[in-house]
């Protein structure tokens, strides 16, 4: 069934009609499961980015660089031990994370160029708060 919002269909397969029907349908449950974890992880990412767009205007108000690279490969030495204790690749979760702290520092670097004051004196106006917008994730 398509989904009526984003014309979805969790049933769409190019190998509908070549494969047995209890595979198909296993298939399609075991589709189902991946389908609610990307759903989940887009939720997360988005609640991540709020929480770094919170640190982005900190760093902007209190004139802060937008990177902090004691903090990012701390992060990314945690990130590998916790996908070792997960059974998930340490070098793609490595990638994972610097994919997004690279978007992190383009928005924190986005933040702080919106606060510098204009020609005026005033600053100018805050970042648009769609901190994920123009990822690819």
């Amino acid at each position: 069934m398509t989904h009526p919002r984003s014309g979805f269909d969790p049933a769409a397969s190019s190998l509908a009609g070549d494969v047995a029907p209890e595979v198909m349908a296993e298939l399609l449950s075991v589709r189902s499961s991946i389908d609610n974890i990307d759903a989940t992880l887009v939720y997360l990412l988005a609640e991540r980015f709020k929480a770094t767009q919170r640190v982005g205007h900190l760093k902007a108000e209190h004139d802060l660089p937008a990177g902090d690279p004691q903090r990012e490969a701390a992060q990314i030495a945690r990130l590998r031990m916790l996908a070792e204790e997960a059974q998930l690749d340490p070098a793609f979760a490595e990638k994972f994370l610097n994919f997004i702290i690279s978007e992190v520092i383009r928005h924190h670097q986005a933040i702080s160029e919106n606060r510098r004051p204009s020609a005026g004196g005033a600053p100018a106006p805050s970042a648009p708060a769609t901190p994920i917008q123009g990822t690819h994730a």
